[in-house]
């Protein structure tokens, strides 16, 4: 498979992946985080910023390798 078709096959997984992901850390957020002081609250809401990146490191490895030589 090209990089190219690898590219636009990962973006849209990564598009379904943060229309799920964001509803579900949005829903946590308001259900258990609202409750917790300030400083724990900042600290949970950077996690789950960034906690969206770890599931799709492979699929950003795997859109990102080199095309094979047909050689």
């Amino acid at each position: 498979m090209r990089r190219r078709t690898r590219s636009l096959l990962g973006a849209i997984a990564m598009i379904a992946f943060v229309i799920v992901y964001a509803p579900l850390a949005m829903a946590l957020a308001d259900s258990r985080i609202a409750e917790t002081p300030a400083v724990v609250q900042s600290v949970l809401y950077a996690i789950l910023g960034i906690a969206w990146i770890f599931p799709l490191m492979p699929l950003i490895r795997w859109m990102e390798r080199p095309d094979r030589d047909p050689t």
